[in-house]
């Protein structure tokens, strides 16, 4: 059952022109090509549907937590400038990338509650995500978010190696709360967070990540200590 549950989820409205895209073309292989070309199409529009899926998350309520934008696997964590256009200086900040690849979640969610100061997008290149360079290179659209107390949380999403295209709904000015969806990238990419001065994550290199669920980090932890991670 619960098996069952992980599959049949909602598919995010983004990706029902894109399914319905490779249904038709694998309805046109079996009409007009050799059968087996027409069950690669089974399986690629199965591949969209399952890739486009928007499942539900138990989001912490514990009022000062950073939860993580995206699904996918902690690639690095270092200390960056964070992207020019939110025009936030020149000081470097704490960086967590996570990568996410082909099969998993790519329906990103707000980090924590606040307001939108700014949001910007910025064309680029398409390097392959998980390089160091993507975050400076690539295509990406940058947030900027001020909390209820007036900590500033930066997060970006970023093109990879076959993701086209980024979705973001957010606009300036806007309230949103923790763990609300807020876009996607298609197909592949990665999101970066920013966390404010002083504040050391939860999480480690390699560790798998839960948009929306997993802990990235405290802001009212009373000793904001490093844990056993290596940051680069």
């Amino acid at each position: 059952m619960d098996t069952l549950k992980s599959v049949l989820v909602p598919i995010n409205p983004e990706g029902h022109r894109f399914i319905a895209i490779f249904a038709a073309v694998t309805l046109a292989l079996f009409l007009f090509t050799w059968s087996f070309m027409g069950w690669i199409g089974v399986v690629l529009t199965l591949w969209c549907v399952y890739f486009f899926r928007d499942p539900d998350r138990n989001v912490p309520t514990r009022e000062g937590l950073i939860v993580s934008p995206a699904d996918g696997v902690v690639q690095l964590i270092e200390r960056a400038v964070p992207p020019e256009e939110l025009g936030m200086g020149s000081d470097a900040l704490l960086r967590v990338s996570v990568f996410l690849n082909v099969f998993n979640v790519h329906v990103n969610r707000v980090p924590m509650g606040g307001s939108i100061v700014r949001q910007v997008y910025r064309p680029g290149k398409f390097l392959n995500a998980a390089l160091d360079k993507a975050s400076e290179e690539n295509e990406r659209h940058a947030v900027h978010l001020r909390t209820d107390d007036g900590k500033d949380v930066i997060f970006v999403q970023i093109a990879g190696l076959v993701a086209r295209r980024i979705v973001c709904y957010l606009t300036d000015g806007q309230q949103v709360r923790t763990g609300e969806r807020f876009g996607l990238i298609r197909f592949g990419s990665r999101t970066d967070i920013y966390l404010p001065e002083g504040v050391e994550p939860l999480v480690g290199l390699g560790q798998n990540m839960v948009g929306g669920e997993t802990i990235i980090a405290d802001l009212n932890a009373e000793n904001n200590s490093p844990m056993s991670v290596e940051v680069r």
